[in-house]
């Protein structure tokens, strides 16, 4: 199905709830990359363990002072290059990482490789490759009140990764339930067969039905910062305890719809036949012949079995 959450000149209204309006939004982190910084910590700890050295023997030959204050500035050096080297990140692709410091959301990191930022900063791992969610089988009324069960599986994606993480508790969990409430709401706005040949219904409007589906899914998670790509039925059908009922309803439903089918073609094979007799003079009937023809003819062609025929040896009258 083609995605549909942003296409502003076709989207129907749908009935989704009035969702908080986002406290913050994603901006990008302030990083560099990773190499330059690893070299740089490198060259501070090889420095720091040098100057620590060059303390070292200053102390042995008697210069206490001078070496105090080398070692010292010596652990100090590597102790801050070990710190700014705490500020590496790993980024793989489909990945992104969402810093906070003391609390407070600084920007996401999603350039791929090796990055660094500020070491005081807390680093979030969130993934934002692409998702499925499939529900249980639910079981719900439809708008005519007959039970049925029904799945969906929807394809989705962390979008905003600022509001995925503090918008709401658990996005994962947030999406799931949403789900289940959207699906749970169209099953019962639509019924399962249509009495209306114009109405929508979930099995014979299926498209329909699941574009619906997918935009009142976006307007229900767009406020974790998720994108629903897809979304699709994987099982409809009635309930075990109405099923045989119903299947007997939809059998009489397309006997019925064969049986008008046949009586239109075996009228208008009728109504050809009466034309091509007059029209070539084969014989001429008069009404009561013609309706005694019609009536054969309709017979042999309406029936569900072979026709016997009769030889009259007599004439029509007799």
């Amino acid at each position: 199905m083609p995605d549909t959450a942003h296409t502003p000149d076709a989207t129907p209204q749908v009935n989704a709830p009035d969702m908080p309006r986002p406290r913050v939004r994603e901006v990008p982190a302030h990083d560099i990359g990773g190499g330059l910084a690893l070299l740089l910590g490198l060259v501070g700890l090889l420095a720091g363990a040098g100057v620590t050295v060059l303390g070292a023997r200053f102390g042995a030959d008697g210069k206490t002072g001078l070496a105090v204050a080398l070692v010292v500035g010596g652990i100090l050096v590597a102790l801050a290059s070990l710190i700014a080297m705490c500020g590496l990140n790993t980024v793989a692709p489909g990945q992104a990482r969402v810093v906070q410091l003391f609390g407070r959301y600084r920007g996401t990191i999603r350039t791929e490789g090796l990055r660094w930022v500020n070491p005081f900063t807390s680093r979030d791992k969130i993934s934002t490759r692409v998702r499925n969610h499939e529900t249980a089988v639910l079981k719900v009324n439809d708008a005519y009140g007959n039970p049925i069960e029904l799945a969906a599986v929807v394809v989705w994606r962390v979008e905003d990764t600022a509001q995925a993480m503090f918008e709401v508790d658990d996005f994962l969990e947030f999406v799931s339930t949403q789900t289940e409430a959207a699906v749970r709401h169209i099953a019962i706005e639509y019924p399962y067969d249509a009495h209306d040949d114009d109405a929508l219904s979930l099995r014979g409007n299926a498209e329909e039905i699941t574009e619906k589906l997918a935009l009142e899914l976006h307007a229900r998670v767009e406020a974790a910062g998720v994108h629903i790509i897809e979304s699709r039925f994987t099982h409809l059908a009635y309930a075990p305890e109405i099923a045989s009922a119903m299947l007997q309803r939809q059998q009489a439903g397309a006997v019925v719809a064969a049986r008008k089918l046949i009586v239109e073609g075996a009228v208008g094979m009728v109504e050809e036949a009466l034309t091509r007799i007059n029209e070539q003079g084969i014989v001429e009937l008069d009404e009561e012949r013609k309706a005694a023809m019609v009536g054969n003819l309709m017979v042999v062609l309406c029936g569900d079995r072979a026709a016997q025929p009769v030889l009259n040896t007599g004439s029509l009258y007799q």
